[in-house]
Order: C-alpha cells, then structure tokens, then sequence
C-alpha cells in the first residue's frame, strides 16, 4: 500500500515512539535488578539531557509563566523527574510486563478522570467503553496477584505504577492548560528536574555507581538520557502533527504488548494466560479510548 510519504514517516514516528516507552520498562527494570539503583538512573536520565538541551533553555526560557505556584511546580518537576522516579521504583518491585498495563495502560483512564475532575470534559460513549476495559484489564493483571499472593510484594511495585500514571495524568492535563509547546515543557522540565531533584537523589546516599561499569553507565545514558528522554519527546510530537492526537495515542495500545514480550524475551519474566488477557484488555481499552474511532467515523461522515 503506498502511503503518502509525509504520513508513513507519521506512522514510523509513532511506532518508534511507543517502541521507546516500552524500552524504558524494559531497561529500567533490568537496570534496577543489576547494576544501578533507581536513583543512579536518574542521575543519568537528568543531568546529561539537561546539559544537552542547555542552548534550547537559554533560548526559550525555564520559568512557565502565568502558572499557579502547585501547577508551575507540577510542570517543573512531574514529567521530568518524580514520575520517572515512581514509575522506576515500582520496576524494583514489579516485572517490565505489569509496569506496560499499569503505567502506560492506565494513562488514558487518569487523564479522563483528571481532565473530567480539571476541565469538565466527559468522554463520549467509545471512550467510556475503552476506560472500563483498560480498568477491567488492570485489575486482571494487579488483584489477582494480590488475591493468589503470587509475586509476593510486587503489589508496591503496582501501587507505584498507577501513583506514577495518575501523576503524568494530571501534568498532561495541567500542560495543556498552559500553552507551553511539547519542546518548552520539556527543557522546563529537564532543567528544574536535574537542579532540584538531582541533589535530592544525591542526599539519599544511593548514588555511588559503585557496582556499575563505565560501559554499562555509558548505555544507560545514551538509552535513559538521549533516547528515552529526548528523542521519544520529539517522535511523539512529530507523529501527533503528521497523524493527529488520536491517532498517535491509539498507537499506545502496543505499549503493554511490547513490555510484556520485551519482558518475556529479554528478561526472562513468567506470565500466565490471566495476565496476558488482562494485557489484551488494557491495550484494546487503550485504543478505544484514544478516540480515533469516533474521528475516523466522523470523518467517513462528512
């Protein structure tokens, strides 16, 4: 099928992009069971990206303008540093594949509830359908574990996960409301994040990189700093403007697919038949709620 070209760099864009949010699972979490703590990911999520990005800063700005001092604080600091920071110690706990349906699959649920709770918005009738699967298949995946007592104490790791979710749920939102461009929120982001919470990284006195070798600190810059931090960022963004939000978001159904293969391929994680069916459910919720239905029948309409 020959696609426009504009539009297949769209599609290639938006297949990398949630390739990438899968990779982090999947990194982060091998990552925290060998050689690093949370924390030294962090520091090398942080620090190397914000000093990348420092001519972008000086240019555009750090400040947001215009915010209330909980919703600068918000944009300051949530996407760059405490929601990587929560989500990344729920993966000392919990497999790659749970950290797929609860992190990125529950993110569509958050964001309807904090922009219902933030902007009045109410989901149409498909979204509602999406929502309640993507709830349906996170239970599936996290309370029966709970219920059976199977991988004990990877319930923190859960509770972490939809925590972190919920938080990237209120900032999307709270971003929107603010005008900045993806690319000004960003380097908001990475500045305040490597300033403010680098050193409390530090404090915790997990930072040493005692049982890390230079090459694997090396990878994992290149990987959490450049890849994960910068370079998803802009595929998304570019994918949202060739495809459109609906479109691009539908492709985050993939997101508990490849975490949970990944997890499986890589990591040598066990999941049963239950957990794989709760998998399907978030990632069809996931697409459902994304909306690209509704547009795609609304377009055949006109």
């Amino acid at each position: 099928m020959n696609l426009p070209r504009t539009r297949a760099l769209g599609l290639v864009a938006a297949l990398a992009t949630v390739t990438i949010w899968a990779t982090f699972l999947l990194v982060t979490r091998f990552a925290v069971k060998s050689s690093f703590t949370v924390e030294e990911v962090l520091v090398l999520r942080l620090i190397p990206a914000a000093l990348l990005m420092a001519p972008v800063m000086w240019k555009l700005g750090v400040i947001p303008r215009g915010q209330s001092v909980p919703r600068a604080l918000l944009l300051m600091l949530g996407a760059s540093a405490v929601f990587p920071y929560v989500v990344s110690k729920g993966l000392a706990f919990a497999p790659a594949s749970d950290g797929g349906a609860l992190a990125p699959g529950m993110l569509p649920f958050w964001t309807a509830l904090a922009a219902f709770a933030l902007a009045g918005e109410i989901p149409g009738p498909r979204r509602r359908i999406g929502l309640a699967l993507i709830l349906t298949g996170a239970m599936v995946v996290s309370l029966w574990q709970i219920l059976a007592g199977a991988d004990d104490g990877a319930w923190r790791g859960h509770l972490m996960f939809l925590s972190g979710s919920g938080l990237w749920a209120v900032y999307s939102v709270i971003f929107r409301q603010s005008g900045l461009s993806p690319l000004h929120g960003m380097v908001i982001g990475l500045f305040w994040g490597a300033l403010l919470f680098t050193p409390i990284l530090f404090a915790t006195g997990n930072v040493s990189f005692a049982t890390a070798g230079l090459g694997d600190i090396a990878v994992m810059i290149v990987l959490q700093s450049f890849v994960i931090g910068i370079l998803a960022m802009f595929l998304f963004g570019y994918a949202v403007q060739i495809l459109g939000a609906a479109e691009a978001a539908a492709f985050g159904a993939l997101t508990p697919i490849l975490a949970l293969l990944g997890g499986v391929a890589f990591l040598g994680e066990t999941v049963t038949p239950l957990k794989v069916a709760g998998v399907a459910l978030v990632a069809v919720g996931v697409f459902l709620a994304s909306g690209v239905l509704s547009k795609a029948r609304s377009a055949a309409a006109s």
